[in-house]
């Protein structure tokens, strides 16, 4: 009993036992209701204001997370700018359309008339890149309506998704609106005539057009 008087009465005991620094884990990890040794009520205040800041600091780290992904998102190319493969063509002129009609040669060569604002076209798309992914021997090209109206009128392009389907001297071989719930009316045409054929000369139904 002697021992523990003593102690409580050594005044520089005291002072360095009272100005000690606190462990790391009484700061952080203050154990509730059951104070320290070593540990005021005040210090466990201190403690619990210690956690304040770390608390403030997450947040922050998710909002930078949030931005750096919507950047990311808008590095992504648009859906209509997706291409399935190197027999997927944008078509952006008339010049460009004959071009592409005269380089297949017999080749089948189908024509996507689309708009990006149309909620069918989008639908559709993949499907159709699926498509062209399949049969790498047919020649797909995606005309923009909305860049290239004139020549879409020429072709009497009214309704959107519309295709058609092109060959050789046969030229067009037939033409339709189609939605991703009739997506088979492709499949059927591709069917129909993605068979070998042979001709020479310019494509029919595109000798009376120009390049504009």
């Amino acid at each position: 009993m002697s021992n523990p008087l003593r102690f409580s009465l050594n005044s520089s005991k005291i002072s360095s036992f009272s100005f000690s620094p606190f462990s790391p884990s009484s700061l952080i990890f203050p154990k509730s209701g059951v104070p320290r040794p070593n540990q005021t009520p005040s210090s466990r205040i201190s403690s619990l204001n210690v956690l304040g800041p770390l608390q403030f600091t997450r947040p922050k780290r998710l909002a930078s997370f949030k931005v750096h992904a919507s950047i990311a998102e808008t590095n992504q190319p648009k859906w209509w700018e997706k291409n399935a493969g190197p027999n997927m063509i944008d078509i952006h002129s008339m010049q460009e359309f004959l071009s592409a009609l005269s380089q297949a040669g017999d080749k089948l060569v189908i024509v996507e008339f689309y708009g990006t604002w149309c909620a069918s076209c989008r639908a559709l798309f993949p499907k159709l890149c699926k498509t062209a992914q399949d049969y790498p021997n047919i020649i797909f090209l995606k005309v923009n309506f909305d860049e290239n109206k004139s020549m879409c009128k020429s072709l009497n392009v009214k309704m959107l998704p519309c295709f058609h389907f092109y060959r050789g001297s046969d030229g067009l071989l037939e033409s339709f609106s189609c939605s991703l719930a009739k997506f088979q009316k492709i499949k059927d045409a591709i069917t129909k005539y993605d068979i070998g054929h042979s001709s020479n000369g310019q494509p029919k139904g595109v000798g009376d057009l120009h390049p504009s």
